[in-house]
């Protein structure tokens, strides 16, 4: 009789080793996920549930080691209801600790110095991620939301990227560009220089949209800024191209024409005085300094070199000489 206990007890001790060993090699073994994949936990989402999705998607081949280790540590599976981006290839173990910690995946989205408002929208329209809650108003309606004291929030929001989790509103992304603008030309505004054309920041901010449309080149951005400044000085009109192409809007096809420079649009600078009523597009940080801290010049005007960079001069017989040159080597290319 004690032979026969001491045989079962080693027989007991012999199946929980082996079930340990079993339960340590399923949780260490790679799950059959091929790929980086989001998986979202829904909020009250039990052991048993979670268990059965893994099988549903066929990442785990039955639920009976998950939910015997859940049974003996339930303080290692918690599990948090957010968004997370699974590894390929991820243990158990390992996904359990994830979920655990519930380490949300933060998505993101990129907006570039010098895109405009209406391609911001579509943007956003095109991240599956976000919850869309734009489609239904108009710009006026958005700029009301935001307390922006203009029908058009063209040039009110600040380029970067953007990291929000999954079920973030357009809304809420606006919402934290927008702040992020007013902050970055309050700061700028108390750093300006003296003798500015502008009498508030917002004039400013149209500024800088021109300045950020005509080069994305920063080392010549403040110089730019020098070239409409002085032009302003001198109660010249300002005869920039890229507001004329926002005042045609959805007529724009690749070529300013003559009729188009004629055409006398509310941003038309070859007919209007002064500044156009808006921004053009969202200025990057670098062109709104530039507005306000612009370089100290006498050039009047500029034109492309055709190599990302510019050629300034100061009387317009110069300028009509670097035009030329300009034109000549254009149509030395194209041959």
């Amino acid at each position: 009789m004690k032979k026969l206990v001491i045989g079962l007890l080693i027989s007991l001790v012999l199946i929980v080793v082996l079930f340990f060993i079993q339960l340590n090699h399923h949780l260490a073994s790679p799950l059959t996920i091929n790929k980086d994949t989001l998986f979202t936990v829904e909020k009250g989402t039990s052991v048993g549930a979670f268990s059965r999705k893994l099988v549903r998607n066929n990442w785990l081949a039955n639920r009976f080691w998950l939910r015997a280790y859940a049974r003996l540590s339930p303080e290692q599976v918690n599990i948090k209801a957010v968004t997370y981006l699974i590894p390929a290839r991820i243990s158990l173990e390992a996904l359990l600790l994830l979920v655990s910690e519930g380490k949300e995946h933060q998505f993101k989205v990129t907006f570039v110095e010098g895109t405009s408002f209406k391609q911001w929208r579509t943007q956003l329209q095109n991240t599956p991620q976000l919850t869309h809650n734009l489609a239904a108003l108009t710009n006026d309606a958005i700029a009301k939301r935001l307390a922006i004291n203009n029908i058009n929030p063209e040039g009110w929001f600040y380029p970067e990227t953007y990291a929000f989790t999954y079920g973030t509103s357009e809304f809420e992304i606006l919402q934290r560009a927008h702040r992020k603008m007013k902050l970055a030309l309050d700061e700028l505004w108390q750093q300006r220089a003296t003798n500015l054309p502008y009498t508030t920041p917002y004039q400013a901010l149209i500024m800088a949209s021109i300045i950020e449309k005509e080069t994305s080149f920063i080392p010549e951005q403040p110089i730019i800024a020098s070239v409409f400044i002085n032009r302003l000085a001198k109660r010249m009109r300002l005869q920039t191209d890229p507001t004329v192409i926002y005042g045609l809007g959805d007529r724009y096809h690749g070529d300013i024409t003559r009729a188009h420079l004629r055409e006398k649009t509310a941003y038309n600078t070859y007919r209007i005085n002064g500044l156009p009523p808006t921004p053009i597009a969202m200025p990057g940080l670098s062109a709104i300094a530039a507005a306000l801290n612009p370089a100290k010049s006498n050039y009047f005007y500029f034109v492309s070199n055709g190599k990302g960079e510019h050629v300034f001069s100061t009387t317009l017989a110069e300028h009509n000489r670097a035009v030329r040159a300009y034109l000549a080597e254009q149509r030395a290319n194209k041959q």
